[in-house]
């Protein structure tokens, strides 16, 4: 089975933890909403503490394709100059080559930026940006579906989309829940078991991350949390685990024409039942390694293997 696949995987598991924003030379100025300049002074709360933003931000730097996104859906895409490489959606973001995994500060300062938002994993960049007076914002990385509503909520607060922002969230969550209570209620309790596949060297997910409590909502049981080995929710299991374990479904979040062909053909994956019964499911890289406003689209293709898998 294949849903919704576009673009290759790029860096699995560092893109899975990564939400910033970048900025990009040569942009033009972004002229103020009607409702940007309201509500600033503003002072919010990202990873490090309070931030005060003294006005609504007009060069905005992203350098995460989870921040980008929520950026976009909230009102602020007119807001942001430039985006990291990686920021493909939507199609008008200003992506460039601004790195996200290893922020360079002359790259960023470059832009002119009025506000960084940057993963908490590139902190140290923040501090240094902190240094030359350019406001930061640095985001957890999601690790439930309210994460996902309270980012866009914070990123509309710090950009003067507020309203927005609140309705764009609450949008997604009742879309989402709507798709999970549609699905139980149809197919009733499930034990289904699945196996998540970030990559060909078989990392997975433990139910602990964002992806992992995804398919929680559905009732399914993930086969990564019986690992010996779960540090940091994305252990590497063997074959033969998987094998042993027999998920009765298996969803692929890398590209690659011919991924499910490949895992079908690993030793013994044959006697795996979700090969046998045709339940391999190829995600969109980009949209199973992310937490903004598409995880509406993650849920769907989540909603869509479970409900073939359990009429069979």
């Amino acid at each position: 089975m294949r849903i919704a696949r576009r673009t290759p995987a790029v860096l699995l598991l560092a893109v899975l933890t990564l939400s910033a924003c970048g900025g990009g030379e040569g942009s033009p100025e972004s002229e103020p909403s009607a409702s940007a300049g309201e509500g600033f002074p503003a002072t919010v709360t990202d990873a490090r503490g309070e931030v005060t933003l003294d006005a609504a931000p007009q060069r905005i730097v992203s350098l995460s394709p989870s921040s980008t996104e929520m950026l976009f859906a909230i009102g602020a895409g007119d807001q942001v100059v430039a985006a990291d490489e990686y920021s493909n959606f939507p199609e008008e973001a200003p992506t460039t080559d601004l790195s996200g995994f290893t922020p360079s500060v002359e790259a960023i300062s470059e832009h002119d930026p009025d506000l960084v938002v940057l993963a908490r994993d590139a902190e140290d960049t923040a501090a240094q940006l902190d240094e030359v007076e350019i406001p930061v914002l640095v985001m957890e990385a999601a690790v439930g579906l309210d994460d996902t509503y309270a980012q866009m909520r914070l990123l509309g607060e710090a950009t003067g989309h507020a309203e927005e922002a609140d309705a764009a969230a609450t949008e997604v969550e009742n879309e989402v829940d709507e798709i999970v209570a549609t699905t139980r209620e149809e197919l009733g309790e499930t034990d289904l078991t699945y196996y998540h596949e970030l990559d060909a060297g078989m990392y997975s997910v433990t139910s602990e991350t964002f992806i992992g409590q995804v398919y929680s909502e559905f009732g399914l049981e993930n086969i990564a949390d019986a690992a010996e080995d779960t540090a940091g929710g994305y252990p590497q299991l063997s074959a033969e685990f998987v094998v042993e374990q027999n998920p009765d479904l298996v969803f692929l979040a890398y590209g690659g024409e011919d991924a499910a062909a490949e895992l079908a053909e690993r030793p013994a994956f044959d006697t795996v039942t979700a090969v046998e019964n045709g339940d391999v499911v190829e995600l969109d890289p980009d949209i199973a390694s992310r937490w903004g406003p598409r995880v509406v689209d993650l849920a769907e293709s989540v909603s869509a293997a479970v409900t073939a898998a359990q009429g069979r």
